[in-house]
């Protein structure tokens, strides 16, 4: 499922940068998005009666009017579970206003299809797309409206600063973001710690965290297991470290290709990433293993090492595997600091978007917006939402609860780098970002040429 959002990203994020290329696709031979009439949630639970105290009434953002008559279409990416779940929010919608909501996903094909309903000119109400560069295409080519005051009101007082700059273009706030991943989060198996002697609690900062890991190593296991077959793993290493040493601001500087990879900036996360990839704290042969097969060196039935990095995903990886539990054995802390850097979390999400501008519209928005749109979907798990006010008692479990408030707690949050830059250097196996930091990790002496690597791969594909 990873794999699958992972290339999605990728491909997205390319056709997003590409404006002619976005708006002139055309939708023959894509997959065909499974559509829904008016959706219906019989039984669900309503937001309202999950977070309002007994006797008190909830009003959520939005769902004050009277739409009876109006008709909404929606379009997103989830199927399945997530769509079941996300239709239940939309109901309680509908139950509030008399609005008439049909939704449609469009699976992997968003730019495709949103562009086909732009050329037949038929854009739906709101979209709920993945790629930050998709939105800022959009706006720039005059297709999205902005959200309206009364949204912008509700967006301000529920996101953090971080969260209204992704969804900001030149300015002007577009996007309410929906759902959001977290991939600051550190995995560890406690039984395997716990026999080390190894406490979570003193890997908070880089220096504790080698330390913690080197207990690891003493009791016979490795520290940590790292999987670089095809390189995307190792740009998320880089760019947890390289937040937490440079800023969010030279983070955004990088992205964006406004500095170079050969700045001062990126050598001190090379070197921070070096300290760990050359030292006996790692698993051998992480070239040549893959993420999944990391999670089972850690979780499986047979555990080699102690602890493994990646995004909350890795919880689906571990229940596969079967062999440990999530919340008891199968535990995680936030990626470390790096000097004394404060909270801070990278990773991706879902922002809603606009086509129109009338009150039926405004109003989804400004309920989307809201933390009691979040709460009918955030107890039947699957979502992680950005929105500061969601109550976050109404997480199934420790674990998803904890993910949320890293990431609703971290003083900056940023969109993951290699999502945000050309598919030809952050989005492609065998080259760039990906590529190189493949060769880094087979050779991590080699920080100056590294560095030299990735600006030549950076200019080739940002054209300069």
């Amino acid at each position: 499922m990873f794999k699958r959002t992972r290339k999605r990203f990728a491909a997205l994020a390319a056709l997003g940068m590409a404006s002619a290329a976005l708006l002139s696709a055309c939708g023959d031979g894509d997959t065909a998005p499974t559509t829904g009439t008016d959706t219906t949630a019989a039984g669900e639970t309503t937001a309202a009666e999950q977070t309002t105290p007994a006797g008190e009434e909830s009003t959520p953002a939005g769902s004050s009017v009277d739409l009876s008559g109006s008709t909404l279409n929606v379009v997103a990416a989830w199927s399945g579970a997530e769509q079941a779940n996300f239709e239940a929010v939309l109901q309680k919608f509908m139950d509030d206003t008399g609005a008439s909501v049909t939704y449609t996903s469009f699976g992997d094909n968003g730019p495709t299809y949103i562009s086909g309903q732009l050329e037949g000119g038929t854009p739906p109400n709101v979209a709920i797309v993945g790629q930050p560069a998709l939105m800022q295409q959009l706006a720039t080519d005059g297709h999205l409206k902005p959200l309206s005051d009364d949204v912008k009101a509700a967006v301000e007082e529920n996101y953090s600063q971080s969260w209204l700059d992704l969804g900001s273009v030149d300015g002007e706030l577009y996007g309410v973001w929906f759902k959001a991943a977290n991939k600051s989060t550190m995995w560890y198996n406690a039984d395997i710690w716990d026999e080390a002697g190894a406490d979570a609690g003193a890997a908070e900062s880089w220096d504790g965290f080698l330390e913690q890991l080197g207990l690891i190593r003493d009791a016979g296991y490795a520290g940590i297991s790292i999987g670089a077959d095809v390189g995307w793993p190792l740009t998320d290493w880089f760019e947890n470290v390289y937040l937490r040493t440079a800023g969010p601001e030279m983070y955004d500087q990088l992205t964006n290709h406004e500095i170079p990879w050969t700045d001062p900036s990126v050598k001190e996360a090379l070197d921070a990433l070096a300290e760990l990839w050359s030292s006996d704290l790692v698993q051998d042969g992480g070239a040549q293993r893959t993420f999944p097969e990391t999670v089972t060196e850690v979780f499986g039935a047979d555990p080699q090492a102690g602890t493994v990095y990646e995004g909350d995903f890795v919880a689906g990886n571990i229940a596969d595997d079967g062999n440990s539990t999530v919340g008891e054995n199968a535990l995680f802390f936030n990626f470390p600091s790096v000097n004394d850097s404060g909270p801070a979390v990278v990773g991706g999400g879902d922002v809603a978007i606009q086509f129109t501008d009338d009150e039926a519209t405004n109003a989804l928005m400004a309920y989307l917006a809201s933390p009691e749109s979040a709460a009918v979907w955030v107890p039947k798990g699957g979502l992680t939402s950005p929105n500061n006010g969601v109550d976050t008692s109404l997480y199934p479990d420790d674990i998803s609860r904890q993910i949320a408030e890293a990431l609703t707690g971290a003083e900056a949050f940023r969109f993951d780098m290699s999502d945000l830059t050309p598919s030809a250097f952050g989005g492609t196996q065998g080259q760039g970002f990906w590529q190189e930091m493949i060769t880094f990790y087979e050779n991590p002496s080699d920080v100056e040429g590294t560095m030299q690597r990735l600006e030549a791969a950076a200019a080739s594909a940002y054209g300069s």
